[in-house]
């Protein structure tokens, strides 16, 4: 959820990458590491701002999904694109969404990336799993999504990404 309009948020991308498994699609999230400044020990998305030699959103999610959790590109096919996501941290980010083929390795960036998990497509299309909290953010009181999968708490802009994943294959 947005609470505060930015006059000039600063691009970004996301890859939402979905696996075929035998029991199913899931889509593949990561966890960024306890020491980063900006979104510490949050679950998102592989991603992040774009950069000048990205030419589009498909680029930086591509670039940017290799250097966090190293899956090549041979891998990824591209579906298409979910609605641009504000975040009050001043992003428009575009969520690129992707199959990802049997076969591929990951290479976390221990740097950033402390681990990586997957979450069943039908949890995240589950209307039971869909919780709305509330939070105050510069005395502006804002709504936000949340999805508790196991130990895992999915929350703010990439629960809201999945929520808009989901609306999107429910008119389907």
């Amino acid at each position: 959820m947005i609470w505060i309009a930015m006059d000039d948020p600063v691009p970004a991308a996301v890859l939402v990458p979905l696996v075929g498994r035998p029991d199913g699609i899931t889509v593949l999230l990561m966890q960024r590491t306890d020491h980063l400044n900006d979104h510490a020990g949050q679950i998102s998305f592989p991603g992040g701002k774009a950069e000048p030699g990205d030419n589009n959103p498909v680029a930086t999610a591509l670039r940017e999904t290799r250097e966090e959790i190293g899956l090549s590109e041979k891998y990824i096919r591209i579906m298409g694109l979910l609605d641009d996501y504000e975040t009050v941290t001043g992003f428009r980010i575009t969520p690129v969404v992707s199959t990802v083929s049997d076969g591929f390795n990951l290479a976390l960036d221990s740097r950033e990336v402390s681990g990586v998990f997957e979450v069943p497509l039908d949890f995240i299309c589950n209307p039971l799993n869909h919780q709305i909290c509330t939070r105050t953010v510069n005395g502006i009181a804002g709504r936000y999504f949340v999805f508790e999968y196991k130990t895992h708490y999915i929350w703010g802009a990439t629960a809201g990404m999945l929520m808009n994943l989901y609306q999107r294959l429910k008119i389907q």
